[in-house]
């Protein structure tokens, strides 16, 4: 809640507000060309953050791979617009990049920060174009989450779990924040190691159900109208 908190939250709220707005005014092609420039960017970033950091001699194994689940959510955003089929992916990055986008802007750890305008600039653009792109394609190209897509996320992200966990153990990094909670101030990591994922398990779950029922609620007002 410090003045800077305030000063980008509300920066990125306005941003939202006016990209989402703007897309009921777009056409449908225009609409999609929209998410073909968000996913454009979401790749750039994908790209130049990584190299950037090796050039600069800072990247290293245990902090810089994209295994943090906003990093596989901005690789799957980056390419999503651009493939035909993809419901499966959608259902996927609706929850991963929405709850985990929002909370990463709520909540912000600049891991492995340099301090550059750049990298503070290019958290923010990340994080809010990771769960903006969902909403955008829920709200304007009505692709919406499948009916058990809930459960086969949440599936998924236990998937990680089990594969992510170990590599933490073996390389000493903290992925997903599976080794230890992050150092932001979060109200929903409660607790310490393991008692926290439990945490998190029940709560992202919850988190998922309602962002289901609030999509399903926007496509029947859609529909009366």
């Amino acid at each position: 809640m410090s003045d800077e908190w305030i000063v980008n939250n509300c920066a990125v709220l306005v941003v939202v507000i006016f990209i989402l707005g703007l897309g009921r005014f777009l056409s449908q092609q225009q609409n999609i060309r929209v998410t073909y420039l968000i996913g454009g960017i979401l790749f750039f970033s994908s790209v130049v953050t990584p190299l950037r950091t090796i050039f600069n001699g800072h990247w290293d194994m245990v902090t810089d791979l994209p295994f943090h689940l906003c990093g596989i959510s901005g690789l799957i955003c980056s390419f999503l617009p651009f493939l035909k089929r993809k419901q499966a992916l959608f259902d996927f990055v609706f929850y991963t990049g929405v709850i985990g986008g929002i909370m990463s802007v709520l909540t912000p750890q600049m891991n492995g920060f340099d301090g550059s305008d750049f990298a503070y600039l290019e958290y923010y653009v990340r994080h809010v174009l990771i769960f903006l792109l969902p909403l955008y394609m829920l709200q304007n190209l009505n692709i919406r989450p499948s009916k058990y897509s809930v459960l086969t996320s949440f599936v998924i992200l236990n998937v990680l779990l089990v594969i992510i966990m170990p590599l933490n153990f073996y390389l000493g990094s903290n992925y997903m924040y599976l080794a230890e909670p992050p150092q932001a101030e979060n109200p929903l990591i409660i607790g310490a190691w393991p008692y926290y994922l439990l945490w998190f398990e029940l709560f992202i779950i919850i988190l998922m159900s309602v962002f289901y029922m609030l999509s399903t609620l926007k496509l029947n007002i859609k529909r009366t109208n």
